[in-house]
């Protein structure tokens, strides 16, 4: 097998890789323009300390940020915090006059690193938050008094943590894609697999018993039916389309027409697929192929019906059959004797997707069960 899961490249792998490379050249920049200024500055000491810091957290933040394990809320605050701290620390590296003169802090444009953490992590809400606070820093080094500079640089750090914000989020919603397309050819793949195991092997032996059973009485003739009808149901599942796409819903028609192959078996069913999330569907696909299943164990040649409605809020699925019914009392009885098939096979499965189970019987006049499951 060549295929390797294709997520994760975009925001997750190359965001932080991309993150970690600009935070290593704006340390470049940063360092270059106060050594080249050093000279003027009211504490060339202090100067060297904050660089020495900015050049350890970006050793260390780049190393956390390529892990995810490490890539936790409190590592963004401790990133975001010691920006600030390098930029405060300009009142104590620059005299008074220079900043009042729009001089730079002395992390420069390295600050911004963290509000572009903040936005890749929490897009757009993050980098607004990240943002806010390196602006509080900068007026606190002003003296509450904004340079000219001081605002022009804010405001283009805004519109990085925007654009950054916007595009982590576009990122992800692609990753979420090609998740969803890696895991459709993977099940494709699979099943395309087991069909040809299943018609090598299966398929094989079922029209055995019933081409030779078809010859025979009583119970001989009974099992090649029921072998022919589950032939029929494993060829309409192997080759029926997929009923997963990547939007993660599928046809609940094409779940259910599976179980009702048999010719004593109808599918009324809306022409159009009839969409459910995948988890709800399967659900509800195994909640009808029980009930047909005890229509066959307990009324033997009766014939059944499935209808599937859609409603705007829910979807009905009714299950009906003319055998001789339920007599008074019944249910409870066998769920008392530890029978639970249509307690937890049916009831169960419905009532855990937030629906309902309406079973309507009469000697003599079938059963009708109707699933009622909300979208």
């Amino acid at each position: 097998m060549g295929d390797r899961r294709p997520a994760g490249f975009t925001v997750e792998v190359t965001g932080w890789r991309a993150l970690a490379a600009f935070r290593f050249l704006t340390l470049v920049y940063a360092v270059a323009l106060n050594l080249d200024d050093l000279g003027r500055v009211n504490s060339p000491a202090w100067c060297v300390a904050t660089l020495a810091v900015m050049a350890a957290w970006s050793v260390v933040s780049s190393y956390c940020y390529a892990r995810p394990r490490l890539r936790t809320p409190v590592l963004f605050v401790v990133d975001l915090a010691v920006t600030l701290a390098t930029v405060l620390a300009t009142r104590l590296v620059e005299t008074p006059e220079r900043i009042a003169g729009g001089e730079f802090t002395v992390p420069t444009v390295w600050a911004s690193t963290a509000v572009m953490a903040w936005a890749l992590r929490w897009e757009i809400v993050g980098g607004l938050l990240a943002t806010l606070g390196l602006g509080v820093a900068n007026v606190v080094v002003v003296s509450g008094q904004p340079t000219r500079g001081t605002v022009h640089n804010m405001i283009l750090v805004l519109l990085a943590a925007i654009v950054i914000g916007y595009v982590a989020e576009v990122l992800r919603q692609v990753d979420r894609l090609l998740v969803d397309a890696w895991q459709e050819q993977g099940a494709v793949a699979e099943r395309d697999r087991l069909a040809r195991q299943i018609h090598d092997g299966v398929l094989q032996v079922l029209a055995l018993v019933k081409r030779r059973g078809t010859a025979l009485d009583g119970e001989g003739r009974e099992l090649a039916e029921l072998a022919g009808e589950q032939e029929a149901a494993l060829r309409a599942l192997m080759t029926r389309g997929s009923a997963a796409p990547s939007d993660g819903e599928v046809d609940l028609v094409a779940l259910v027409t599976p179980a009702t192959v048999s010719p004593s078996i109808e599918l009324v069913a809306p022409a159009e697929p009839v969409m459910l999330r995948a988890a709800v569907a399967t659900e509800v696909a195994a909640a009808v192929a029980a009930a047909l299943h005890n229509v066959s164990e307990h009324a033997p040649g009766a014939h059944a019906w499935v209808v599937i409605e859609e409603e705007p809020d829910a979807v009905l699925v009714t299950v009906r059959d003319d055998g001789p019914g339920i007599p008074d009392g019944r249910l409870a009885e066998a769920a008392g004797e530890g029978r639970l098939g249509v307690v937890q096979s049916v009831r169960g499965r419905i009532r855990e997707l937030g629906g309902t189970v309406v079973i309507t019987s009469a000697p003599d006049e079938g059963t009708e069960v109707e699933l009622n499951v909300p979208r």
